[in-house]
């Protein structure tokens, strides 16, 4: 009788599943978040650290309201490779295609995170209909260009971080103070030969020179070098007094071992340099990372006041997971989940064309500012100030410490010179 019982309540609990199925069987149908990630690389784990701490923040908190109806998030991402030596832009379009068919993928965050990548996934996310924000990597003015010149072809396609024209002019914001403070005058350019790099050096020369500087140089070293001792030696011999550098590249902690070791008479100064952004730096270079600076693109990703939630994040992150917000695209990547959200829950609905409505409304303070995006070309808009847009952060390592030096309106700390350029 006891199983008779049993087996006519299963058969009575199915029959009302199959009566009420919406409410009740997919209350808990998670909204799926696709992140096509270069993991082994910073661009990639910081990111997609960040975007698990915002979900389980999320879904802690109660899961996204959609139109009156409790839904969780729930992460899959799929490594795309993109910032390997030598690996096709074919492997990130075959990673973003898989996480929609085969993950079934409502959302894409995160990456490509290779400026050339992102732009090849542009043309598939159209194909979707899948939106689209990106959080990490890709600096390349050419993706919010494209956007603007083509917005209903690819108007799925948002990016949340900095780019590499607001960063040059956040660099000769610097440059300049450096310029009026010591009489510096001679710059010298270190590019990695990939497209953002090798296209911000372009722009950098330009500018620089039109500012009055002297361009005493540019060197461009391939994914993956290990020796940049001829560039340096040619830096120092043209009497450079900076040394910008673009690389996310881990190689690039090579660099600046070799720029200490030499004692290079000119402050190295990344626009992009992923081994510089990280807390690990220091002990990986044995201290010798001392003075160099680096754009670590958005605050959040190094300690500062810059809002009320930024070292709730900057907390929470070095919590879960025992290590500080680690460079570009941790900040980025949390705070899209917020604003995805907040996009999803405004629209009622994860239909596209309704998202990508809200999400060109959004107005939220995050993390490094004030959030919107530009209507047209659905680029965040940036600033210097957190109360009017997205702050950059620009870091300088002092006595094993990331010390943020800009902009004034976040600044800990101010920009100081190795012992041995010191006149």
């Amino acid at each position: 009788m006891k199983g008779k019982a049993i087996r006519g309540l299963m058969i009575f609990l199915f029959a009302v599943l199959l009566i009420l199925p919406g409410k009740f069987a997919l209350a808990e149908t998670p909204i799926i978040i696709g992140s096509p990630l270069s993991t082994a690389f910073l661009y990639g784990w910081d990111a997609e650290r960040a975007i698990n701490l915002a979900v389980a923040q999320i879904n802690a908190s109660g899961g996204v309201d959609v139109g009156g109806e409790k839904r969780p998030f729930k992460v899959e991402v799929i490594d795309t490779r993109d910032l390997e030596p030598g690996v096709p832009v074919s492997e990130a379009l075959l990673a973003v295609e898989k996480l929609i068919l085969d993950k079934k993928a409502d959302f894409i965050v995160g990456g490509p995170v290779r400026s050339e990548a992102a732009l090849a996934a542009m043309p598939l996310l159209s194909k979707y209909k899948k939106v689209s924000i990106l959080t990490t990597g890709v600096l390349t003015p050419k993706y919010h260009a494209l956007v603007a010149k083509e917005y209903d072809k690819y108007k799925y396609c948002f990016r949340i971080h900095g780019e590499a024209k607001n960063l040059v002019g956040e660099m000769f914001a610097n440059f300049t103070d450096l310029k009026e403070k010591y009489g510096f005058n001679n710059l010298f350019i270190i590019a990695q030969d990939v497209s953002h790099a090798r296209g911000a050096a372009k722009v950098m020369k330009a500018v620089a020179e039109k500012k009055g500087w002297n361009v005493t140089g540019v060197e461009i070293y391939p994914t993956g070098a290990t020796d940049f001792s001829m560039g340096l030696l040619k830096a120092k011999n043209t009497q450079s007094e900076i040394i910008n550098i673009w690389m996310d590249m881990p190689e690039s902690a090579i660099l600046l071992k070799q720029w200490y070791e030499m004692k290079i008479p000119a402050l190295p100064f990344g626009s992009t340099l992923a081994a510089a952004e990280q807390p690990g730096f220091w002990d990986a270079t044995e201290g010798k990372g001392e003075y160099t600076l680096c754009n670590v693109v958005n605050a959040g990703n190094a300690p500062s006041e810059a809002t009320p939630w930024t070292m709730k994040f900057y907390d929470a992150y070095t919590k879960m997971w025992g290590v500080e917000p680690e460079g570009l695209g941790t900040s980025s990547s949390y705070m899209a989940v917020y604003v995805l959200r907040d996009a999803i829950e405004r629209a009622g609905s994860l239909d596209s064309d309704k998202v990508v409505a809200e999400l060109e409304k959004t107005d939220v303070m995050g993390v490094y500012g004030r959030l919107r995006f530009d209507p047209k070309s659905h680029q965040v808009i940036p600033a210097t100030d957190p109360k009017e847009g997205a702050v950059g952060s620009i870091l300088q390592w002092q006595d094993g410490k990331r010390v943020v030096v800009y902009p004034k309106s976040i600044a800990t700390g101010s920009i100081l010179l190795p012992p041995w350029m010191k006149k």
